[in-house]
């Protein structure tokens, strides 16, 4: 029995039918399966646009195909807006809204299966949680990727090209007039931003996890793929409601560990660290996907590369293959055997899929010609993160996989943003940014502005920057984020004190201050825990119940207990 018959069929339920006549549905249009569309759609966010005109496509395929689809809206922020000011802290919370905001519609409503459309940051993990949660038939559907802008510091310009130039512009390096010229010229179109950061990832890996048709993920947002790609999916969830095949037959342990496997082979944002906890966890897997990915990444090797690496963005990834090459070409290290929403097994995709475009070699390279052979992401530990702290090598220089410098402390991301446009940051210093982590923060907030700003400068391969924060996918230099326990928590992180000397160490995974142990847990004995930033209202919820970045920055019910 389908769900939506509890509701929808037999005499007895004529005020529900009623309630749906209402808007125009017929009584043929309720015998059939019902599919509910989750459309994070707004003018808000530009990776999110075009999904209007996805949504009809995706609608189209469900009556095609038999079904009758009900779409509502999502709520969904775009980073990118949120940076650099107080909306931040709203930004990692939202992705807890959005999984529960779209558990709620499907159990009110009682459908047969959803589309998930949402393309950025925090929506897409938000919407693969609900479905893990749910465990319903589901397929994502993104929004796909923004073209690239006019060429600037030679690469084609996003609108991270703004901020860098700001800080170019903060230091003499461009004028005013090249400096404005990039406002109209950066973002050429809708679309998630054109290069690697944590939108285009997840997007990738929920292509890679199964749970989003091949090409999916990447195809660009203004071409008739994507158009094509949404019929495509509202045609392929009535086969999976007809099969039964459920989110958590997708989303599977081996699965997820084919995923950690394809973000460390395109060098994907640290943030997919966090994220796929959080999945994980809501598929009510046991799995430590932080060992996962720390294990993985010694073996796994880095077969594409994209902007920040390098100056080829999404679109080029796309061409050369996108996310099915690079499955095919790490085949022989996956679990090919794992269910897919196209109904085969990925070994069953990888052996039929159909290539639009022949082999560029730029992004992706085969598995014996690799760009490095360990996982662009690394897991890192030490007496400063004794639990964790995230780091991307794989987009930065290698002369800084091994950086010692002198601490600089901000307990904010306000006031290092200012300290270094003001040129307060010099040659060797370790920038400490705390009490930004999903409690203190709270929201955890990214420090992509900062790293922006140090690369605009010009100190980008002579500074690193270490924060309980998190990062834009986008950045690039010697950073570390995610560091825990985070400052708010009595972390180590809380009582560096300027001057200190730290140690980032990629190749050894050691994040480590360099005084005494005793000196350390002096200093922690002397901590006093800040009051929290918010009591009141969505975040002051939040901060009591977030869990650690190293468990996902989940809301942990368990704290309820301790309330």
């Amino acid at each position: 029995m389908e769900r939506s018959e509890k509701i929808l069929k037999g005499l007895g339920n004529q005020y529900y039918r009623a309630t749906l006549k209402s808007m125009g549905f017929t009584t043929d249009d309720l015998k059939r399966p019902v599919i509910g569309i989750a459309n994070a759609w707004s003018e808000c966010v530009p990776g999110h646009y075009n999904l209007r005109q996805v949504a009809q496509r995706v609608k189209d395929g469900i009556y095609r195909a038999g079904g009758t689809p009900i779409e509502f809206g999502v709520i969904g922020g775009c980073d990118g807006m949120a940076n650099g000011h107080g909306g931040m802290h709203y930004i990692l919370p939202s992705r807890e809204l959005i999984a529960s905001s779209i558990e709620t519609m499907a159990q009110i409503n009682l459908f047969d299966g959803l589309v998930l459309l949402g393309s950025c940051d925090k929506i897409v993990p938000g919407m693969l949680m609900a479905a893990a949660r749910l465990d319903i038939p589901c397929i994502l559907l993104p929004g796909g990727p923004m073209e690239g802008g006019v060429e600037f510091d030679g690469r084609q310009s996003d609108q991270t090209s703004a901020t860098e130039a700001y800080g170019m512009l903060s230091a003499g390096k461009i004028t005013e007039a090249e400096y404005v010229a990039l406002e109209d010229a950066a973002c050429p179109g809708c679309g998630s931003c054109s290069y690697l950061g944590t939108a285009n990832t997840m997007c990738a890996l929920s292509e890679a996890l199964g749970m989003t048709l091949p090409d999916g993920g990447t195809a660009p947002a203004v071409s008739a793929a994507r158009l094509a790609k949404g019929e495509e999916t509202g045609i392929k969830i009535m086969e999976l409601v007809e099969k039964q095949i459920t989110a958590r037959k997708v989303i599977t342990e081996a699965s997820i560990r084919n995923a950690i496997k394809a973000c460390l082979a395109m060098s994907g944002s640290t943030n997919a660290v966090m994220h796929l906890t959080a999945i994980a966890h809501e598929a009510q897997i046991d799995m430590d996907v932080l060992s996962e990915f720390d294990s993985l990444s010694r073996t796994t090797p880095q077969l594409a590369k994209m902007n920040p690496a390098c100056k080829y963005n999404i679109v080029d990834f796309y061409r050369d293959g996108g996310v099915p090459r690079l499955m095919e070409n790490l085949q022989t290290l996956l679990d090919t055997g794992v269910m897919t929403v196209t109904g085969q097994t990925l070994a069953e995709n990888i052996k039929t899929h159909s290539y639009l475009y022949p082999a560029t070699g730029l992004v992706n390279h085969a598995l014996d010609d690799p760009f490095g052979y360990s996982g662009g992401v690394a897991v890192l530990r030490g007496n400063l993160a004794p639990d964790t702290g995230v780091t991307k090598p794989g987009a930065f220089d290698k002369s800084l996989h091994h950086f010692e410098g002198e601490a600089i402390c901000f307990d904010s991301e306000e006031e290092a943003e200012e300290a270094i446009l003001a040129g307060k940051i010099h040659e060797g210093h370790v920038v400490v940014i705390r009490y930004e982590g999903p409690k203190g923060g709270p929201g955890m907030r990214e420090m992509y502005k900062a790293m922006k700003y140090l690369y605009g400068r010009g100190l980008s391969k002579s500074t690193a920057l270490i924060t309980d924060g998190r990062f834009s996918g986008t950045n690039n230099g010697c950073f570390v984020g995610h560091i825990s326990p985070e400052a708010a928590e009595g972390g180590p992180i809380a009582i560096v004190r300027d001057g200190d000397r730290i140690c980032i160490d990629v190749e050894k995974r050691q994040l480590d201050l360099l005084v005494s142990q005793e000196e350390i847990e002096a200093r922690l004995k002397d901590w006093k825990r800040p009051a929290p930033k918010f009591t009141s209202g969505w975040l002051g919820l939040y901060c009591k119940l977030a869990a650690s970045g190293s468990k996902g920055a989940i809301m942990d019910l368990n704290k309820l207990k301790d309330l």
